[in-house]
């Protein structure tokens, strides 16, 4: 497969926003009108990102292989609400589809948010074991007894950085008091009050305004995300903490799936799994060459001794909570995979 640009993904873009604008916006186009079932599949990502571009593959190809009876149409950049709002939706079968961060998932499925523990995973070498493995068997377990259908492959979304708008950020002091923007989740805010910060929960379609009126002084997310979402034109300062790994598990509204035939789930389920695959490689080899792009357009890069950031936690009480939270049997796999951390 050719290396994956953001050059590509703007010359897609055009395409990929014909196929959102024929399905997910205008109803489905006249040659896949007479789809038996159409469904529905939601996420907060820009319709550019690799979650977005890859499903939308899928999505043709879910179509090509079941004779035109599945129409997946693609709702990108939060079109359906928030992501708690959406997670609402998926289980009430209102959408059939969903990707989402296990640490947002947690609301409803805790050991979800297990995958995201601070300063854990040190690369993608550690990453895809844990998460195709025993580990996260783990959690799609977790998510059956919730009702909820988790697909056997995580899609990526990167190992996340921190971004100021002012102060630069190189060690843990540095984070003292910082107004740092994190998602809702109980598990960014815990890491982040453990490294002495004041994190504000924030849904990301506000946080580019938050951000421009200094609601936050700052965030933490991906480099894919940040460029996509244009987060350098709000911030100075990127500060490679690498401080966790996220990925997004797709979910699915679990009596609406089975209620489908046996050989369409198979088709969907080994569909998207392969798209998974895919999108792995293209943010992995994007979050590698978008530092030269982030720089070009104006954004700082602070190199950082992760080490010390780590050595912050083990010291306070936030590995001691977590293990207790996610269980010991999920708390064995997690360090089976990326070694002792308490």
């Amino acid at each position: 497969m050719a290396a994956v640009t953001r050059r590509r993904f703007v010359s897609g873009t055009a395409l990929v926003g014909a196929t959102l604008a024929g399905s997910a916006l205008a109803g489905a186009s006249p040659a896949r009108a007479a789809a038996e079932y159409r469904l529905k599949f939601a996420n907060i990502m820009p319709a550019d990102h690799p979650l977005n571009t890859r499903m939308v593959e899928a999505s043709r190809a879910i179509n090509e292989q079941t004779g035109g009876r599945v129409d997946i149409q693609v709702f990108p950049a939060s079109q359906l609400g928030t992501d708690a709002d959406m997670l609402s939706q998926l289980r009430i079968g209102a959408i059939d589809f969903f990707a989402q961060s296990g640490l947002i998932a947690a609301t409803l499925v805790p050991v979800a948010a297990v995958t995201g523990v601070g300063f854990a995973f040190k690369d993608y070498a550690q990453v895809w074991p844990a998460v195709d493995g025993a580990l996260g068997k783990h959690v799609v377990e977790a998510f059956a007894k919730a009702n909820i259908l988790a697909f056997d492959r995580m899609w990526d979304n990167g190992f996340r950085q921190t971004t100021s708008s002012a102060r630069e950020i190189k060690t843990p002091d540095d984070l003292q008091g910082f107004k740092i923007r994190v998602p809702p989740s109980p598990l960014w805010t815990s890491l982040f009050k453990s490294l002495g910060a004041s994190p504000t929960s924030i849904p990301w379609g506000e946080t580019y305004a938050a951000l421009q009126t200094r609601v936050a002084d700052g965030l933490e997310n991906p480099l894919a995300g940040i460029y996509f979402a244009k987060m350098y034109e709000v911030q100075k300062n990127l500060s490679l903490t690498n401080h966790m790994w996220d990925g997004f598990w797709f979910l699915a509204n679990r009596k609406r799936f089975e209620a489908m035939p046996s050989s369409i789930q198979e088709i969907v389920t080994r569909s998207v799994n392969e798209a998974a695959v895919k999108q792995r490689a293209d943010v992995e080899r994007l979050n590698a060459s978008l530092r030269a792009d982030l720089t070009a357009k104006g954004l700082r890069f602070l190199d950082v001794d992760s080490a010390a950031f780590r050595r912050k936690l083990q010291g306070s009480d936030f590995y001691r909570e977590w293990k207790v939270k996610f269980g010991d049997q999920a708390w064995e796999l997690l360090e089976a995979s990326c070694g002792r951390l308490a």
